[in-house]
């Protein structure tokens, strides 16, 4: 197997702030769901009381194999484990874990994904439609995007991306798919760019953003295990431990916040909030990692587990 470049630098976002709300003053088994790059993961066994211990899953086989050699200091203080979050207590239990002291989520895509063009994340460099954080497994971008009806491309584009433009730019993949199948990122913000109006095409933002975030979320079904994860991962928390959920657009947000609010309301509930409103990154973390600009944290902690009467 080719070496992997342990060099690259991988930024996590929030790192004070997640060091801060998940490392007690004693040694902690914490399950990090998106381990990626390793990043957070590092940074909490490097942080933490020693005994420290951190459980690592991520779908992304090349994150997986990168953080085993950044993370092979800590020794047996780490175990890494390709998989997806919706399955965390599977995980657990096929390592021997029944309950966790602190769990962390970081949605989304990451850095070194976006900036690997042969992932086919980003319109950034052109390189093959793919967008599955699993190789292995699933449909690519370019299965989506060209086998889909114009309608499902528009509410895909519509209700993940949040895009205005939607109908506009399911009809110019139809229309142009038709004369050849769309292989590229480059084929496809060249599509997109061509059917918005001038205005848009020279906005804040690159006017494909949206369309590759919808597609993208569709081809991974990010958010179809959002809500059950938090829940699960709620269930192995132990008492007084925290969750740390860190989302980058707003349908990750909305759903963090509303099962976060679910699992804190009644006699009966299982956490309490520990930021009412989401943190954002200060101005001098924006500054050392731009791409974290979009990000919002949201920290829930354990309540006593009530005894059924």
């Amino acid at each position: 197997m080719e070496k992997i470049n342990c060099e690259i630098p991988h930024i996590p976002v929030f790192g004070n702030e997640v060091r801060e709300w998940l490392i007690p003053n004693r040694p902690i088994t914490i399950l990090d769901c998106t381990v990626g790059y390793g990043g957070h993961a590092e940074l909490l066994l490097e942080s933490g009381q020693p005994g420290t211990k951190v459980i690592g899953l991520d779908r992304d086989l090349d994150a997986i194999e990168f953080s085993r050699q950044r993370l092979s200091r800590f020794g047996d203080h780490v175990v890494l484990r390709q998989g997806n979050h919706r399955d965390l207590k599977q995980h657990l239990a096929d390592v021997g874990i029944s309950t966790v002291g602190g769990v962390i989520f970081d949605f989304g895509v990451s850095s070194p994904q976006i900036d690997d063009a042969a992932r086919g994340f980003s319109f950034q460099q052109d390189g093959p439609l793919d967008m599955r954080m699993d190789q292995s497994i699933g449909l690519t971008a370019a299965d989506v995007v060209n086998a889909s009806s114009e309608f499902v491309l528009a509410d895909i584009i519509y209700q993940f991306g949040e895009e205005r433009y939607a109908r506009r730019i399911a009809r110019a993949i139809v229309q142009e798919r038709q004369r050849c199948r769309i292989e590229t990122t480059g084929a496809l913000a060249a599509i997109v760019a061509r059917s918005v109006p001038a205005s848009y095409r020279h906005g804040r933002i690159h006017c494909a953003t949206r369309t590759f975030q919808a597609i993208r979320i569709a081809v991974n079904q990010e958010l179809e295990s959002i809500e059950s994860s938090l829940r699960d991962a709620t269930d192995v928390l132990s008492e007084g431990g925290r969750i740390c959920a860190i989302s980058f657009h707003s349908l990750e947000d909305r759903m963090v916040k509303q099962t976060f609010r679910s699992l804190a309301q009644g006699i009966h509930a299982q956490l309490s909030l520990c930021t009412k409103k989401p943190l954002i990154p200060s101005r001098e973390e924006c500054a050392r990692n731009p791409r974290s600009r979009s990000a919002k944290l949201r920290v829930a902690e354990r309540q006593p587990k009530q005894e059924l009467s």
